[in-house]
């Protein structure tokens, strides 16, 4: 799937050092990563995704690309893997560019690469990160929203909600791994979010969020909807509005965070 994706006139590889880890349930962690460079992230929206990079186990310094295009996918994998950096798409949970800070709220999820890192990541460890942008763009002739996603799309989500207009109607379904990674959160007016947890391994990340959706009552008039998370949540939630709903392609976000059984490059 190809998403409307808006971007910044410019961007750069942005160099950072990790400043604390805080673990929020048994599944999800934060990290606040900080330094200068922080300055040069344009924050463009609620969801604003990044390419996190972060040294293998074992590897002492961090190997950033040097060019600020999509042109590093060749750099990093031409690399040899003794000084190749891993690199995973995250969403940027809540910037403070105040302290020269910035959070990134991770679904840990095993034994991965980056799971790993989280787990034992200290202050003074090197990251790195690289603007992908944002897909949220609420149009102004919507009553309400709906927003959809999986474990994966929970920080994006928790930040778009920050920044929900007061009296807006929103419908939130968010599915998590397990019912412990449920957590309170503070919303406008309006705003009826609805938790699934999943609770069974041999279920697929996805099945529980599309089957509300397929039984809820959405918003009254017209709606935006923004949907991510696993690649066939995200297309099954947009085929049902349109095909189902009547909702204009239009009034629609999508995008596949990750897909179920492949690995990410690097």
């Amino acid at each position: 799937m190809i998403p409307k994706v808006y971007r910044p006139e410019s961007r750069s590889m942005i160099t950072l050092e990790v400043r604390r880890r805080e673990v929020l349930s048994p599944g999800f962690a934060s990290v606040t990563l900080g330094g200068p460079a922080v300055q040069d992230l344009v924050v463009a929206g609620a969801d604003q995704a990044v390419r996190l990079f972060f040294p293998r186990e074992g590897q002492t310094a961090l190997r950033m690309p040097t060019v600020s295009n999509e042109a590093w996918i060749a750099q990093l994998l031409l690399a040899p893997k003794s000084v190749r950096p891993w690199v995973r798409n995250l969403t940027i949970r809540r910037v403070r560019p105040a302290d020269d800070e910035l959070d990134i709220e991770f679904a840990l999820h095993g034994d991965s690469p980056m799971s790993s890192w989280v787990r034992r990541a200290e202050p003074g460890d090197p990251a790195g990160i690289f603007d992908i942008g944002t897909t949220y763009r609420l149009p102004e002739h919507v009553r309400g929203q709906l927003l959809v996603g999986d474990e994966t799309a929970l920080p994006a989500i928790l930040s778009i909600l920050e920044g929900t207009p007061p009296g807006l109607a929103t419908h939130v379904y968010l599915e998590v791994a397990t019912a412990a990674d449920i957590r309170a959160v503070p919303a406008p007016t309006g705003v009826r979010i609805h938790w699934l947890s999943r609770d069974d391994d041999d279920l697929r990340p996805g099945t529980l969020a599309l089957d509300a959706v397929r039984h809820a009552s959405l918003p009254s008039g017209p709606f935006y909807a923004w949907v991510a998370g696993e690649s066939r949540l995200a297309t099954s939630v947009r085929r049902h509005l349109v095909d189902d709903r009547g909702v204009p392609r239009r009034d629609i976000s999508f995008i596949g965070y990750w897909r179920l059984g492949r690995s990410a490059p690097g």
